[in-house]
């Protein structure tokens, strides 16, 4: 199926593809949303899809005899995993029709004038979210039943799972608009950030990392285990009502901005909402707009695309909000694939109606692919500065989402494994978390017969020293301590900007000083022979001198960037504040146990294991004495002007994007005040300074009574 997959896709992009091909499309589409909708293991892209598919509705819309009950252009994808108790949805959650070009957009804008018999069309413009699709439905103000999309007729019930997504409500006052029983869709998804934490937890525990959020979001959804569908802090946003049921069983009117209830004000947009006359009960409310039932939801503590939605009054700036949107799209703390459009006017929807596949008042424009298909070349390796050895696909370079791809790591040996992954594989890519590229899976009913078994090397690749794997471990390692890689990439991370940051010390230049036998360890750094260096072809007096006026004054950095930048396993930034904020002078962790180190906020055993080990070796201690020796300070000498600030014993914790200050000045500001900064929220936690766009946290910390939530302003007026 595969192959003729890609022969019809072949003749699509060709435009040379026949009448003769409609059974074909069919076979093939049907196969695709099996392995899309049920088995949750895509073989082409969305893209990929969407041209087979909107060649099929050209095809059958030119011959409409040819049109069959069962043509995937005549309903929605069926089938399901029996793995949780499948129920009925209420109304059944159709798709989209979708677009990835403005003139679409255009020819759509025309036949919704001409359904609703009007000359021009208010839009409501709303993000498309990158998710798992779902279903909620709400009755006497409680939620009552979760779904998936299923096949779009009845889904599975995934309640308790839901119900571990603190971002939905469990209890919602829809009684307050007239409403007995609602059933809401929306999306699930996994923010960057959460994926990022999520990644590293998995790396940690020596397994193999996911691929994107939107997939971790959806498998995430049919896990067994609850307690595991909480630590992954999965999101919702909700963003249409497919049914309603007013109290008193009377169908309800939907629509309208302020709401006023005695001498209440219930403010749902900026329209007055108009009720038939008494009190608030079993009158008819007359919402009248989907921008009114956004503004509903987030009225009722649902997470609703309120502040990125824009109702506008034309297609031309339908178009034009939609590019906009775009270029701040990577700005996002979750992924979005494009914009969806919707008439905003309820009575125009229900006027226009919808087929058996799509609604016809709405319309999905889609950005750019972030996924593409390739080939699997060869497996090259890499050595870092811990000594893991990563190995790194080499592929047919493909664009992805406006960025070539060549080479995307593979993380480790059992990452392959889990991934199936031969040399001469074709390959599904991805953009994971739109900035670094994944390997989705291997396409395996492509394969020939002619791949190769990637064979993970024994030796280093760079000294051929023999390789090591620890037992909790997935990741094998050089034995040698001396290796090249391993030295430059000591050397690269000690001068970067979040360590000792040393100007105008980049990596070619850590390189270049390494090759001619300058550096050997950090140390040389604070002994390079400048005289020399002068006489190197692009180094004249001027970069040479600046190269030291940055070197002489990394020697006053404080404490905690000299312990990050050591590059102690395990030890982040925030570690390094911790413990320098414990200590009078470095060397004094050499006497600290495991169990004393465990004592300390947010270090566990493996974080203190390492620290311990990396203190009880003899050519450590040397090494600090040395760079002691060369003038960097090793004491902590603000540790009593910590304990005397202003904020002493205050903790301190930054969500969102500030808009005044970047975060580590922030940070800096609460530290010289005697301020802690912690990395997560908990009911040590003492003040939450909120930026724009902020998550997860802000929603955590609004449940523990005993935290101060601050805005940015808020705050630098707190320090000053």
């Amino acid at each position: 199926m595969q192959q003729q997959t890609l022969q019809l896709l072949q003749q699509v992009q060709n435009n040379t593809i026949t009448l003769l091909a409609i059974a074909q499309l069919k076979d093939v589409l049907r196969y695709h949303e099996l392995q899309y909708y049920v088995h949750n293991k895509p073989t082409i892209t969305d893209y990929e899809y969407d041209q087979l598919y909107h060649t099929l509705v050209r095809l059958e819309n030119e011959n409409p005899e040819t049109i069959t009950p069962d043509s995937p252009t005549q309903r929605v994808a069926s089938g399901l995993i029996k793995e949780f108790v499948t129920v009925p949805h209420l109304v059944p959650m159709l798709s989209l029709s979708n677009s990835y070009n403005a003139d679409d957009l255009i020819d759509w804008d025309r036949k919704c004038r001409e359904l609703a018999k009007v000359n021009t069309i208010e839009y409501c413009i709303e993000p498309k979210f990158d998710g798992a699709s779902i279903s909620l439905i709400y009755e006497n103000d409680c939620l009552t039943r979760a779904t998936t999309r299923g096949n779009g007729v009845e889904g599975d019930d995934i309640t308790i799972n839901a119900k571990q997504i603190q971002s939905i409500p469990l209890h919602a006052k829809f009684s307050q608009y007239g409403l007995q029983q609602v059933e809401i869709r929306g999306e699930i998804i996994m923010t960057k950030a959460n994926f990022a934490t999520y990644n590293n937890y998995l790396l940690q525990q020596g397994l193999p990392p996911v691929a994107n959020p939107r997939n971790t979001a959806s498998g995430s959804l049919r896990i067994k285990d609850p307690k595991e569908v909480k630590r992954r802090k999965l999101d919702a946003f909700l963003y249409h009502i497919g049914f309603k049921a007013e109290v008193g069983n009377e169908k309800l009117g939907v629509g309208g901005e302020k709401l006023e209830v005695g001498n209440e004000k219930l403010e749902v947009g900026g329209e007055k909402l108009e009720m038939e006359s008494g009190e608030l009960g079993n009158q008819k409310l007359k919402i009248k707009n989907h921008s009114g039932e956004l503004e509903m939801l987030t009225a009722l503590g649902f997470k609703s695309p309120t502040t990125k939605k824009k109702v506008v009054h034309n297609i031309a700036a339908v178009i034009e909000y939609i590019n906009q949107f775009e270029k701040g799209r990577d700005d996002l703390p979750y992924e979005i694939d494009g914009m969806v459009i919707k008439v905003n006017n309820l009575a125009q929807q229900e006027a226009m109606g919808m087929t058996s596949h799509h609604p016809r008042w709405a319309m999905a424009y889609k950005y750019k692919a972030r996924q593409a298909t390739t080939q699997l070349l060869a497996v090259e390796y890499q050595v870092g500065r811990t000594g893991a050895v990563t190995p790194v696909a080499k592929l047919t370079p493909v664009a992805v989402g406006g960025v070539t791809v060549s080479s995307i790591s593979i993380h480790n040996e059992e990452y392959i494994k889990e991934k199936d992954l031969k040399i001469g594989d074709t390959v599904i890519i991805e953009r994971a978390g739109d900035v670094i590229p994944q390997i989705v899976r291997s396409v395996t009913e492509a394969r020939t017969g002619k791949e190769t078994m990637i064979t993970f090397p024994t030796q280093c690749p760079v000294c051929n020293a023999l390789l090591v794997k620890e037992e909790a471990e997935a990741v094998w390692r050089c034995s040698n301590y001396n290796c090249k890689e391993q030295a430059i990439g000591r050397l690269i991370h000690f001068v970067s900007k979040d360590a000792l940051d040393i100007k105008s010390f980049g990596e070619q230049n850590v390189i270049k000083f390494y090759e001619k036998g300058w550096l050997t360890n950090i140390t040389d750094i604070y002994k390079l022979p400048y005289q020399e260096l002068a006489t190197l072809d692009g180094y004249g007096k001027k970069s040479v001198d600046k190269l030291e006026e940055s070197i002489e004054k990394s020697k006053q950095q404080p404490l905690h960037r000299i312990i990050y930048g050591l590059g102690i396993r395990f030890v982040g930034e925030n570690t390094a504040k911790v413990l320098a904020q414990r200590i009078t002078h470095l060397l004094d962790l050499a006497n600290y146990t495991i169990e004393q180190l465990q004592q300390l906020d947010d270090i566990g055993i493996k974080v203190a294991s390492s620290i311990s080990t990396y203190f009880g070796e003899a050519k450590n201690i040397a090494l600090l004495n040395e760079l002691e020796a060369l003038g960097l300070v090793l004491q902590n000498e603000k540790k009593n002007a910590i304990i005397e600030g202003g904020l002493s014993g205050k903790t301190f914790l930054f969500t969102g994007t500030l808009t005044q200050l970047k975060r580590n000045e922030a940070e800096a500001m609460a530290e010289a005040k005697g301020a802690k900064i912690l990395s997560g929220i908990s009911s040590k936690l003492d003040y939450l300074v909120v930026g724009t766009d902020a998550g997860s946290k802000l929603e955590k910390a609004k449940k523990i009574t005993t935290i101060n939530i601050l805005t940015e302003q808020e705050f630098l007026e707190l320090v000053q």
